[in-house]
């Protein structure tokens, strides 16, 4: 037993329970997702059980579950993305432009050099730049 307490309007990631030969929100086998989520507590029913809203897709769901399947989310504005922002083709796809060069670096192998650049990207927060 985890001594875990969630309070109305907290954030948590609902644990789903792996079954053999079936196919789990479109994953089956060892590529299916432990946790979904985030979804937000609608109220505490008991010390152990929780009401959640689920989305409209998971009407068949049960939505009070057992402190046990959840685990805790802390809130992160970088998380959420603001799709006005960005400009999408008709096929759903939008290209990625760099903004600026962060860090440059040498990566040294056995028999080559590979020159490396952290690059911050215009659709992405500056904790987000990736070494290309």
């Amino acid at each position: 037993m985890r001594d875990l307490e969630f309070e109305a309007r907290d954030h948590v990631f609902v644990k789903v329970i792996p079954m053999k030969g079936h196919t789990r929100f479109e994953k089956k086998g060892k590529l299916s997702p432990q946790y979904i989520g985030p979804f937000q507590i609608l109220k505490r029913l008991d010390l152990v059980a929780y009401q959640i809203a689920l989305p409209p897709g998971m009407e068949k769901v049960h939505n009070v579950f057992y402190i046990s399947m959840l685990q805790g989310y802390l809130r992160d504005p970088s998380h959420v993305i603001d799709y006005h922002q960005i400009m999408l083709d008709n096929d759903m796809v939008y290209e990625e432009k760099p903004i600026q060069i962060l860090d440059q670096q040498v990566k040294q192998l056995r028999n080559k050099t590979i020159l490396m650049v952290k690059v911050e990207w215009r659709e992405h927060h500056r904790n987000e730049a990736i070494w290309e």
